[in-house]
């Protein structure tokens, strides 16, 4: 289904709620306006597999842009709203946007015209931005009729960036029309976890990022209702739960952390209406996810994917408690876990991730070398993203960390995230990331970089303190040798760590930048 149909079904309904603001966008004002923006890009030019970018903080506006692209057969690309103007600027042109959404709040739009002379429709919401036509003025004019044809348009969203300039991931769009039975949105997460249309979703994270993006496409698609955080906050996402009476979330394990750290009575908010919640993105410390099952019951599903959607795992919180700190078995594609020249490895043996899949499921926009870098050396099917773990007996997988940033010390192979499980947990930290520093002797050793609990001041004894509680949790070689202090880790809403950006400043590169 898509907002059209739900628009005639139940008109009033809240598609999309502010949590914050409680501000509401309903079924009939979603459709409307996105069939508004989708007759103005016509109107534009565009035309099946154009493109169009949007560039915005957390708006319930939002959704009507990816609507109109979503039904009008054009890719859309939401952009990082954390980027600087040069770096938003490179994808607006590299994603070949011919389309520029954005909001007078953000001021880095200003100056994109420069780094994307193709794009040639920029628009702004609320005041204008110089050089920007103003959002509601141009859509005004357009009648709030779904165009002839509404062919079904995809997302092409970009990696990251932690290994140089983010590239856009691209899969063929569908062959279908957006309101055809097969349209796969909303499926996965009906088939999962139950989403229909009395779902209401909490979405804490970005909606830049592919996971909320998706996940509140399908909610929509679903004709459930989005209740949208601008930003995420511990305890303002359990007021949400309460005040919203939120049935499905989902979730980044730094968040699961933050939650866990609040100094309240956890009876305090009333959470009784959520029936699950999910996570992703990144492996969760087992202690944590411990602790939340004990908190929120037997309701956390966890999942793992890449924006690449080459393979899917999946655990139900049941089958968690048996096997803890697995991502669960395949569900898409066959896994295989090989070693750096691809032979592939025997059960229970830690190596590269790949994914099997009839054929090759993406491609790199604009650059064919590094999509073939994920491709198996004899296996063309197979990709793998860069992921380092391995499979049991029963054919759950285990994620031990990432291939780059794996640390050599002596020979051995240390992996980062077992440490950083084990050290997050004490009390007196609020974030660490664990890397490889140069060591004359033993190639590297491991540092610890630590984010302290609000109102702790770094001290020699503070750091012999985590040093020893790390000690007791983990081998000894494992251990870092030392501890550095940060403030505040490079660290997006999305939990995602620009882990990069803090190795480099110990192997010379400290001139390094998010892109």
């Amino acid at each position: 289904m898509y907002p059209g149909h739900w628009a005639q079904v139940h008109p009033d309904k809240p598609a999309v709620i502010n949590t914050l603001t409680g501000a509401e966008q309903t079924y009939a004002q979603l459709n409307n306006r996105s069939n508004q923006l989708a007759q103005l890009l016509w109107d534009k030019g565009l035309r099946h597999g154009d493109h169009i970018a949007i560039f915005m903080d957390n708006d319930i506006r939002y959704f009507e842009v990816v609507w109109a692209a979503l039904r009008s057969g054009l890719y859309i690309t939401t952009i990082n709203r954390y980027l600087t103007g040069e770096e938003a600027g490179y994808i607006v042109n590299d994603c070949e946007a011919q389309a520029l959404i954005t909001a007078s709040t953000m001021q880095e739009a200003l100056g994109l015209h420069t780094y994307a002379p193709n794009c040639h429709t920029w628009l702004s919401m609320d005041n204008n931005l110089a050089g920007y036509d103003d959002y509601d003025e141009a859509i005004a004019v357009y009648p709030a009729e779904p165009l002839a044809e509404e062919p079904a348009g995809g997302m092409m969203l970009y990696s990251s960036g932690t290994t140089g300039r983010p590239k856009g991931i691209k899969r063929p769009l569908p062959d279908h029309h957006i309101s055809a039975p097969q349209s796969a949105l909303g499926g996965l997460q009906q088939m999962l976890w139950g989403w229909n249309e009395n779902t209401i979703y909490l979405s804490p994270a970005p909606l830049y990022h592919s996971a909320p993006i998706g996940f509140c496409t399908a909610t929509l698609a679903c004709g459930g209702t989005v209740a949208m955080m601008p930003k995420f906050d511990a305890q303002e996402a359990l007021r949400a739960i309460e005040n919203f009476n939120v049935t499905h979330s989902q979730w980044v394990p730094t968040m699961f952390s933050r939650m866990l750290k609040l100094d309240i009575d956890r009876n305090q908010f009333d959470l009784s209406s959520l029936q699950v919640a999910i996570h992703a993105a990144a492996p969760c410390p087992r202690k944590v996810k411990k602790e939340m099952l004990n908190w929120w019951g037997d309701i956390i599903y966890e999942y793992y994917a890449g924006t690449e959607l080459n393979g899917f795992t999946h655990i139900t919180p049941q089958a968690w408690r048996t096997k803890p700190g697995t991502v669960g078995q395949a569900i898409l594609g066959v896994l295989h876990i090989c070693d750096e020249d691809g032979n592939e490895l025997p059960t229970g043996q830690e190596g590269i991730v790949y994914f099997e899949l009839p054929e090759m499921a993406f491609s790199y926009h604009n650059d064919e070398q590094k999509t073939k870098d994920t491709q198996h050396p004899k296996h063309p099917n197979w990709t793998a993203l860069g992921d380092v773990g391995y499979v049991d007996e029963d054919g759950y997988l285990f994620l031990t960390d990432r291939a780059t940033f794996m640390i050599i010390s002596g020979g051995v192979n240390i992996y980062p995230q077992e440490i950083e499980d084990a050290m997050v947990m004490h009390p007196k930290i609020a974030d660490v990331a664990v890397v490889g520093v140069p060591n004359q002797e033993m190639g590297e050793e491991v540092k610890a970089v630590v984010q302290l609990a609000e109102g702790l001041q770094p001290s020699t004894d503070l750091e012999h303190e985590l040093l020893e509680y790390t000690r007791e949790h983990i081998a000894h070689f494992k251990c870092p040798r030392s501890i550095d202090f940060e403030d505040e880790l490079p660290r997006l809403p999305t939990g995602k760590l620009y882990k990069r950006l803090l190795k480099d400043r110990y192997w010379g590169k400290g001139d390094s930048k998010i892109v």
